[in-house]
Parts: C-alpha cells; sequence; structure tokens
C-alpha cells in the first residue's frame, strides 16, 4: 500500500475531517486528534503487514469492543465512510490497491455499527 507515508497521509487527511465533523468530533473525548490519528495509523501498518506495534502498545485490535462506549448508527458510519473516502482518495493509489483498501474500510465500518 506504500507503508508508514501512505498510512499517515491516509490518517491526517481523515482526521482532518473528523475535526470539523459535529457528529463524529463528539466521539473523541481528547481534545486533541493527534493520539487517535496515531492509534489509527498504528492499526493499520500493522494489519496491512508493518510492524506489530498497534498490539505491543493496545494489545489485541478489538475494534467492535473498542468502539462499543460509542453510539455508532448508520448516520455515523456514512460519515465515517464519506471522510474516509476523501483520505482514501487522497492517496491517488493504482487501482488495485486503491479498492482492496476501501473494501476493506467498507466492511469495517459496517462492522463498527451498533446502534
Amino acid at each position: 500500500m506504500g507503508g508508514r507515508p501512505t498510512f499517515a497521509k491516509l490518517c491526517r487527511v481523515f482526521y482532518e475531517g473528523v475535526a470539523e465533523d459535529p457528529v463524529l468530533r463528539e466521539m473523541y473525548p481528547e481534545e486533541d486528534l493527534g493520539p487517535a490519528e496515531e492509534r489509527l495509523l498504528l492499526f493499520l501498518e500493522q494489519y496491512w503487514g508493518g510492524p506489530g506495534t498497534y498490539s505491543e502498545q493496545r494489545g489485541h485490535p478489538r475494534l467492535r469492543m473498542r468502539h462499543m462506549p460509542y453510539r455508532v448508527d448508520f448516520d455515523a458510519r456514512d460519515r465515517w465512510l464519506k471522510h474516509m473516502r476523501v483520505a482514501v482518495d487522497s492517496l491517488e493509489l493504482p487501482p488495485l490497491q486503491e479498492e482492496t483498501l476501501w473494501d476493506y474500510l467498507e466492511r469495517a465500518a459496517h462492522a463498527m455499527v451498533n446502534a
């Protein structure tokens, strides 16, 4: 996918959108989105074959469990996907890589819905 630089850009662009989204922003109790951006970067980097830093620092990802405290409804899912789509498009990946990444992100977003 392009390694850390690719995922760092993806996360930066994504959280720029989250910062301006009132529904998603309230799901982040930290005033600074930097730590959330770093966690997502480490997770994606590990998921796509990079170092296991995420698991070393935070344990097993358990994505659904980590998102349970937040009300993730269809609106939140769609907002998340909207900002992630902008972030993925900013990467200008080759078509197969873009499709593979987007497929994963879409499935992950649908799996997080809990309300």
